[in-house]
């Protein structure tokens, strides 16, 4: 069976260098992540602020090299419904910690 592409679906989809590059860059910044906790380069705190930051670009990268996730105008739909999903996801785990905080508050005062 003979399947036909476009070169303008397979342009937008990436091509084998931008797939090797996101994962380069999402080797790049596990390692760096696991550099910081396993050698201890930085204090708690400090710490705790890189592995954010490290995270939130490893995502950012994943979702622009892998998903192909962009500001363009065909991708808003898209967009948005990622923002409802980590909106919801935000939700959810502020919720569960929430609860979890008011539930261990109320079993220590008895």
């Amino acid at each position: 069976m003979v399947h036909s592409h476009s070169t303008s679906t397979t342009a937008s989809r990436g091509d084998v260098a931008g797939y090797i590059t996101g994962f380069v860059l999402a080797v790049a910044l596990t390692a760096g992540s696991f550099s910081i906790v396993t050698q201890r380069l930085l204090p708690s705190g400090s710490a705790i602020m890189a592995l954010a930051l490290l995270a939130f670009v490893q995502i950012v990268v994943h979702l622009v090299t892998f998903l192909h996730l962009d500001l363009s105008r065909g991708q808003r739909w898209n967009a948005l419904a990622l923002c409802y999903t980590a909106l919801a996801a935000l939700f959810l785990i502020f919720g569960t910690i929430w609860v979890m905080h008011n539930v261990s508050m109320n079993m220590m005062s008895r």
